[in-house]
């Protein structure tokens, strides 16, 4: 960034859901979603400008192969800001780092597992998985992602905190149930004094049971795209 110029601004939104390439229209969950994909990008183009970064938390496309995603990619690419892409529970068309940063392109970081260092916070975060307190049929295999997912997480962590700047956490899931709950993720974010932590995944109704503001210092913050009508938040850093 150079000298003078003003900070960049932090953005995010999460299930964006879209479907150029394939034929899974939105619209069979509510009349909210009809035409969705041009109220975001109206509303993306009147707030953000190419300097800012948006946030995508995951269930980026419903795309299911790479070939599929490309429209998807092309109509993020053709929205100002760099992004910042984490894997949803429904983007089965990621793949390798490497080849979802080929697909997205230019003015993309993909976050896996790392940290993305900005000029003035780094972007940490991990996709994580349904809370075993909130999931009546965990399995073995539920058991087995919960504990990588947080593993992730602290490996991303500690990759960000090295950078000594503010740090905001991107998740798809939710990191908690409620307000009191205590989980391994939680800790986690606490632990390392993340400031902000941003996820998706809840839809129409189950925005009910999102937890949002100040949890012990870590300020929540639901960002999927029916809850915020289509207009990604800005997140404020306090240096």
């Amino acid at each position: 960034m150079q000298k003078g110029a003003s900070p960049i601004r932090i953005f995010a939104i999460a299930d964006t859901h879209l479907s150029f390439g394939v034929d899974k229209p939105m619209s069979v969950f509510g009349e909210q979603w009809d035409g969705y994909e041009q109220r975001m990008a109206m509303m993306w183009r009147d707030m953000i400008t190419p300097d800012d970064v948006v946030l995508i938390a995951g269930d980026i496309s419903w795309a299911m192969r790479e070939q599929e995603v490309i429209p998807d990619m092309a109509y993020l690419a053709s929205l100002p800001g760099q992004k910042v892409l984490l894997k949803g529970n429904h983007d089965y068309w990621w793949s390798t780092k490497k080849k979802v940063k080929q697909l997205a392109g230019d003015n993309t970081y993909v976050l896996q597992a790392d940290a993305v260092l900005l000029p003035q916070c780094t972007i940490v975060g991990t996709r994580g998985w349904e809370l075993p307190a909130t999931n009546k049929e965990t399995t073995f295999d539920d058991e087995k992602i919960y504990h990588r997912e947080i593993e992730r997480l602290r490996l991303s962590l500690e990759a960000g905190v090295k950078q000594k700047q503010p740090m905001i956490a991107m998740m798809h899931y939710p990191p908690l149930a409620t307000k009191e709950d205590a989980t391994p993720f939680t800790d986690l974010l606490e632990q390392y004094q993340v400031q902000h932590c941003v996820y998706g995944h809840l839809h129409g109704h189950a925005h009910r049971f999102r937890v949002e503001g100040d949890v012990r210092g870590v300020q929540y913050h639901l960002v999927a795209a029916d809850f915020l009508d289509f207009r990604p938040i800005e997140l404020t850093v306090v240096h």
